[in-house]
């Protein structure tokens, strides 16, 4: 579909398996589950909107606050907002940059009307409030919007998380107040750290509010994984059942199964990006870290089973060698690589939700998973570092 506002059809949900599901904007229709790459200065880098349609990517995300520093917002909207500005025609969401301005910036300072920081780039002084926020995003022309969220630090006490949250909300209604095209669509955030409390009232304020979709965010900042998901778990028990629901910046494959399992519908991260140079390559039997010596004569493949450019054209040998002589080609051959495997998990994920064979589905993944030499992906302020 092309034209139009957007639109989200709940087509099949199982409890303690998944959903399946299909959102339309105003630059096409994307199925969920749904993985988005992130191309946060408008790049998925090292590769092109060509590479991303060839290897099955129907949405991508960018933010808004990097952006905003860098070109400038009127410069993308003089350039015909995001999409014409970096050449994909495909759905665009915008995330409003509430965790980049937490994790980037050394000095900020966050009241009731918005935040005010300083610019990792140039330390320049910045005031951006829920109203800007979605000034700048509209700018840019988002398919999807979120809006602007103080996003807390882990660990954080009960008293200080409810203020947090409580902002959070109050900047919410703000943001769709500040609203003024219909085709672009507005996710409201689930904030309240790491209390279940305060993840319901957070969720329940913002359904009042009324959104498009509804993220969860706030979460992988250092807390441990099974925390991680039990708060999940209990944000997305409160969310409508006909409204995607989005788990903001987690995204390992595990990850990405255990939240489809608890009812998810979109998920981004940087990993496959960030790891592809760094030379760790996902594959159905584990990740491949491609400098090992033991690939410097491998004949074969990445992965026999993936069906990629890189994996029907080069061998781990060659692979291992671009990029250990540091060769460019080695960061896009390993991101279209680990994108397509991604996209490929998305798929698989799909077809098992739509035969009733999750269970089924689970089981084998985790069975073949038995070569992984790709080390551990460590978590650090919620980034991943690979």
């Amino acid at each position: 579909m092309k034209g139009g506002g957007f639109s989200f059809q709940l087509l099949k949900g199982v409890e303690d398996e998944g959903r399946l599901g299909k959102a339309s904007t105003p630059h096409g229709v994307f199925s969920t589950p749904t993985f988005m790459p992130v191309g946060s200065q408008g790049s998925v880098k090292a590769l092109s909107p060509v590479d991303l349609k060839e290897i099955g990517t129907e949405i991508i995300l960018c933010n808004a606050y990097h952006l905003y520093l860098r070109p400038g917002t009127e410069i993308v909207k003089e350039m015909g907002g995001l999409h014409g500005f970096m050449g994909w025609d495909g759905p665009i969401l915008t995330d409003s940059g509430g965790f980049q301005i937490l994790s980037l910036c050394a000095l900020r300072e966050v009241d009731r009307e918005g935040v005010q920081f300083r610019s990792h780039l140039d330390g320049s002084l910045h005031v951006i409030t829920p109203e800007k926020s979605i000034q700048v995003q509209e700018a840019l022309k988002a398919d999807i919007m979120m809006v602007l969220d103080d996003c807390p630090p882990y660990p954080i006490s009960f008293g200080e998380a409810k203020a947090s949250m409580e902002t959070t909300t109050q900047w919410a209604r703000r943001a769709k107040k500040a609203k003024s095209r219909d085709d672009q669509a507005l996710f409201g955030i689930v904030q309240g750290g790491m209390y279940q409390e305060l993840r319901h009232q957070s969720a329940y304020e913002l359904m009042e509010i009324e959104f498009d979709g509804y993220a969860i965010g706030g979460l992988s900042v250092g807390e441990e994984k099974e925390l991680t998901f039990e708060i999940a778990k209990a944000s997305i028990s409160m969310l409508p059942a006909d409204s995607p629901r989005y788990l903001m910046g987690m995204g390992t494959p595990e990850d990405i199964l255990a939240g489809v399992r608890l009812g998810v519908d979109m998920f981004d991260c940087v990993l496959p990006t960030r790891c592809a140079r760094t030379g760790i390559l996902f594959t159905s039997f584990g990740r491949v870290a491609i400098k090992n010596t033991r690939y410097s004569n491998d004949k074969n493949p990445v992965d026999p089973q993936c069906g990629c450019y890189t994996c029907q054209n080069f061998s781990r040998a060659y692979l291992r060698h671009l990029f250990l002589s540091r060769e460019l080609l080695s960061y896009r051959l390993n991101a279209i690589h680990n994108l397509f495997y991604y996209n490929a998990l998305i798929r698989d994920i799909r077809q098992a939700l739509s035969q009733d064979k999750m269970d089924q589905f689970v089981r084998a993944f985790f069975s073949q998973r038995g070569n992984d030499d790709g080390g551990v992906l460590e978590e650090k302020g919620g980034e991943i570092l690979c």
